[in-house]
């Protein structure tokens, strides 16, 4: 597998999905972070394009989806000025890294994401992050739509529980999104 013109999107490792006391918290997400950790210093040493997502509402909740807007104010999670909305420490992006914000589940939902990977001359996404469900697939099926090729990294994505995860993968992977892990995905990039 050759991947020509890339970038990586890590999505939503924020505090919202990663800490154990938020309603929002993905299971198997702390498990992942390592492995973003590692392909995102890959592509830091490299000076391979990256960008972080994350999500932010205001503070009314003017742009939260009406399924949860009472859930995310009542816990104060994703409003602007919350720790909720910060991305993790382990990941924290430097000054010179792009940070798109998005309202819901699909990056390209509504944000500039489309414009700057096109400006970037970007071919082809490399996903990680959580949650698999959600956010990757929304994201992924966004990037084909809009003609780019996907790639979704395993072991560097999650969901509430490795059955979600699987089916979500294999679901993925039929629709012709390339689906690897980490250590693979750092060895076809250094050839």
């Amino acid at each position: 597998m050759e991947i020509k013109d890339f970038c990586l999107l890590i999505i939503d490792m924020q505090y919202a999905f990663l800490d154990k006391s938020s309603p929002l918290f993905v299971d198997d997400g702390p498990s992942i972070v390592e492995n973003i950790e590692k392909i995102l210093q890959f592509f830091r040493s490299k000076d391979f394009p990256r960008i972080f997502i994350k999500r932010v509402h205001r503070l009314n909740g003017v742009d939260i989806e009406r399924e949860r807007i009472d859930l995310l104010k009542e816990n104060n999670l994703l409003v602007e000025g919350s720790k909720s909305i910060e991305i993790i420490e382990e990941l924290k992006p430097l000054s010179n890294e792009i940070v798109v914000i998005k309202k819901r589940y699909s990056s390209f939902f509504h944000t500039e994401l489309d414009l700057i990977l096109r400006r970037m001359n970007v071919r082809t996404l490399i996903l990680t992050g959580v949650q698999t469900p959600n956010c990757i697939r929304a994201t992924a099926i966004d990037a084909i739509s809009l003609d780019y090729e996907c790639i979704v990294v395993e072991d560097g994505t999650a969901s509430k529980s490795s059955e979600i995860q699987r089916a979500n993968l294999t679901d993925m992977g039929s629709m012709g999104i390339r689906i690897t892990d980490t250590n693979n995905l750092i060895s076809l990039l250094s050839e």
